[in-house]
């Protein structure tokens, strides 16, 4: 597995964070279509990134994946969680996933949640996540998944 750093991402990485995102997400032919059909959707919102919200995973002086939480009541919200088709499946995201945990704890949190469309349904039970319910969400169903923080 590749070794990468994980840093906050700064206002300077959003051009290259939108570059990625927009790529990551056209990557998978399941989506495509639909996100195609919503351009709006493969605009990266910085939003995140201004508010401290996203951290980088970077390899060779670039960025090559990542991740935005939000608090909510229960824990964090998995928003984001991104890499460069270059690099996926490197372990890169399973990093980024260890990431959010290790946030979680140092902030006391005790659930991490996230929608997973079925395409990364295996990969967050990998990453050790628990699915629940499935819901709808503007592109389709998803699972309502958990992964709980130890203390």
């Amino acid at each position: 597995m590749l070794i990468v750093q994980i840093r906050d991402a700064t206002p300077s990485d959003v051009a290259a964070l939108g570059d990625l995102y927009r790529r990551s997400s056209l990557s998978n032919e399941g989506d495509r279509e639909a996100l195609l059909a919503h351009p709006g959707s493969l605009v990266f919102d910085a939003a995140p990134v201004r508010e401290g919200r996203t951290r980088v995973a970077t390899a060779d002086g670039r960025i090559v994946g990542f991740a935005s939480t939000r608090a909510t009541a229960s824990g964090l919200e998995l928003d984001d969680l991104f890499v460069d088709p270059d690099w996926m499946r490197r372990g890169v995201a399973t990093q980024l996933v260890d990431d959010v945990d290790a946030v979680a704890r140092s902030r006391g949190v005790a659930r991490v949640e996230v929608t997973a469309n079925d395409h990364a349904l295996a990969f967050y039970l990998q990453a050790g996540f628990s699915p629940g319910e499935r819901i709808q969400t503007q592109f389709g169903a998803g699972t309502r998944m958990q992964l709980d923080v130890p203390g």
